[in-house]
């Protein structure tokens, strides 16, 4: 008797072990290391795009990053690093806060940020 209790408790606990893992939570997997040769758009796709769209223009998760709220003049390179280095309270929008960007260096920031200014400048803000 206490053979097979101590089986099946071994074999539950397996099983919550492993639907744990494979749940798909995309809150608890570890990011996708960035490559030591990354640019700021892979830096971005990998880090950014998940909330902020593949394109910029946000997602369900996060807000456009052509939004003229996102002008230099409103939110400078320091806001930038700043949000990404130890997130920030929601306060434009109603997605709440934005975390903690996790496992990324101050040179990826920088590439990243880099690229966005880029994009909007190219491809100009939205009101």
């Amino acid at each position: 008797m206490k053979r097979r209790l101590t089986t099946l408790l071994a074999t539950l606990g397996l099983a919550a072990t492993l639907a744990a893992c494979g749940s798909g939570d995309e809150a608890t997997a570890p990011p996708e290391p960035i490559p030591a040769s990354a640019d700021g758009a892979t830096v971005y796709a990998l880090r950014c795009a998940s909330c902020h769209g593949e394109d910029l223009r946000g997602t369900a998760k996060g807000p456009s990053q052509l939004s003229i709220v996102y002008e230099p003049n409103h939110h400078n390179d320091d806001t930038y690093r700043n949000a990404i280095r130890n997130g920030v309270a929601q306060h434009h929008w109603a997605y709440g806060n934005m975390p903690i960007v996790e496992d990324i260096t101050d040179q990826q920031i920088e590439l990243v940020i880099n690229y966005i200014r880029t994009q909007q400048q190219q491809l100009g803000f939205e009101r």
